[in-house]
């Protein structure tokens, strides 16, 4: 059970005018997130002047801390901004202070002009919101622009697209710190999809379900319930009552992957759960999770995460209650 001096200290840092719904997002994820019972996170939002802050919309915001804060964070967030000019002096060095200490570096939308005037994005790879990923690559000339990423891990920097991208990357965070479970956790909390890849791309073509009830969500959740299966697109389709040419043009516009690549991520996210929280063996968390063989699970989860289904579990294992129920991963 983690104690008060292990809880890991996140720094949101808030750039008048300051986006609420972004400075929102880190309260939310890593606030929700427990081990054993306890916080797992302690979240402070912080600014150069504590106090009232300029937002992009209505809403008054008033932030407590000073950027003090950032001298004992494991992590700083730096969120979205609606101004893309210089920032404060005082913000850029006590970012770089941090950096220098070894702090784990992120922003959230436009949040990513900010550490790349601090000098922090220079030689990474990183995103922000589409519309200003443009301005950013031609600002920035160092930087290595992915403008459709949703999120990027590049080391010791981190960044995301904009609006709800910003909760993928503080779930990524908290599924590296502290493994599939505990994310997917929060994730339900938040009545969120607990699994989108970084790759996945920030425009859909449809990115709202049609009306007339053609929603693929219902086939989703039928597939989530049959990993353990060989699915094919045929029995996909024929579940959502479309051709298969149908099928993959809704589910690319539903959710930005080909259903394959979905439901391979469903299984390696299943993976890593089993891994996680029970002690069966590999070949038969591979069985659970829909892998044909446990060297297919071993090459998938080396190819996402850089990890072998050992070395995952004996870095993310939690204790195995006795009499426990083996879980079973739901995700949108």
């Amino acid at each position: 059970m983690p104690s008060p001096a292990d809880v890991h200290r996140v720094a949101v840092v808030a750039v008048p005018p300051a986006t609420a719904f972004d400075l929102s997002i880190p309260d939310i994820v890593f606030g929700s997130a427990e081990l054993d019972g306890r916080p797992a996170y302690r979240v402070r939002i912080c600014t150069a002047e504590p106090g009232p802050v300029a937002t992009t919309g209505s809403l008054q915001v008033v932030v407590p801390h000073g950027l003090d804060v950032l001298a004992e964070a494991d992590t700083v967030i730096v969120t979205g901004s609606g101004s893309r000019t210089e920032a404060d002096e005082r913000v850029l060095a006590a970012l770089r202070a941090a950096a220098a200490r070894g702090s784990r570096m992120a922003s959230i939308c436009t949040g990513a002009f900010v550490l790349a005037q601090a000098g922090l994005l220079d030689g990474h790879d990183a995103t922000t919101y589409w519309v200003q990923a443009g301005a950013l690559e031609h600002r920035f000339p160092k930087v290595r622009v992915r403008p459709q990423a949703l999120f990027v891990d590049d080391g010791p920097v981190l960044t995301s697209a904009g609006l709800t991208a910003g909760i993928d990357l503080c779930l990524h965070m908290v599924r590296t710190d502290h493994g599939a479970a505990v994310a997917n956790a929060v994730a339900r909390l938040a009545a969120v999809s607990a699994v989108r890849d970084g790759a996945q791309g920030q425009v859909l073509p449809t990115p709202v379900a049609a009306a007339d009830g053609s929603s693929l969500t219902a086939t989703r959740a039928w597939a989530l319930t049959r990993l353990a299966e060989p699915l094919t697109l045929a029995e996909l389709a024929a579940h959502a009552g479309v051709s298969v040419r149908t099928l993959n043009r809704r589910f690319q516009g539903e959710t930005g992957t080909t259903p394959l690549q979905w439901l391979l991520t469903q299984r390696i996210e299943q993976a890593r759960e089993l891994l996680e929280s029970t002690d069966l063996p590999v070949d038969q968390v591979a069985t659970r999770a829909g892998f044909a063989t446990p060297d297919s699970l071993r090459r998938h989860l080396l190819q996402r995460i850089g990890m072998t289904p050992r070395s995952y579990r004996a870095h993310f294992a939690r204790p195995v209650r006795a009499g426990a129920n083996f879980p079973l991963h739901v995700t949108g």
